[in-house]
């Protein structure tokens, strides 16, 4: 028989787990506007950090448009063969930043001449004895509260009710 106290660090481990996943950001490609063309995503990205476990979230066409990494000089040059990934999938495609490096992604069939192209700079992310960085940026887009706070907070809520129906049913 399982005990009560194995059942609860489970839980706890559990809610655990969960904070740590969100910790990591999804970023919508392109704001508003997704993965299109007349977009300028270099200034897009400028205004953002990006981490090792972050996501990138690619809203497009998939009729007409494509996501590709490829390297500096196929990024640089429109180049969309030998390209490191398809990342087209559906057109909703995520796509996580798993190391700290330069990203450059592409729209293949000539759409990257039409700007459809970014490149990115990937950090480690900073430990939480580091302070934020101070450069605040004047076009920064607002902060996202919902992106590190609600997911956290249901799970809480979610044990905290458990926890309290747990501990009503034994004293019944």
């Amino acid at each position: 028989m399982i005990t009560e106290g194995v059942i609860l660090l489970v839980r706890v481990t559990m809610l655990l787990g969960m904070i740590k996943s969100v910790a990591s950001g999804l970023d919508k490609v392109g704001g508003k506007y997704g993965w299109t063309q007349n977009v300028n995503y270099t200034d897009w990205a400028v205004h953002r950090h990006f981490y090792v476990g972050d996501w990138l979230y690619f809203v497009f066409d998939k009729h007409l448009y494509s996501v590709l990494e490829v390297n500096q000089t196929n990024y640089e040059q429109c180049i969309d063969h030998d390209f490191i990934t398809n990342i087209t999938r559906g057109g909703r495609d995520v796509y996580q930043l798993t190391q700290a490096r330069p990203y450059y992604f592409i729209s293949s069939g000539g759409y990257c001449f039409h700007g459809m192209k970014l490149s990115i700079n990937v950090e480690q992310q900073p430990s939480p004895a580091s302070p934020a960085p101070s450069s605040a940026k004047i076009n920064a887009s607002p902060p996202q509260i919902g992106k590190h706070f609600i997911t956290p907070a249901v799970a809480f809520v979610v044990t905290l009710v458990w926890v309290l129906l747990f501990a009503r049913a034994r004293s019944s």
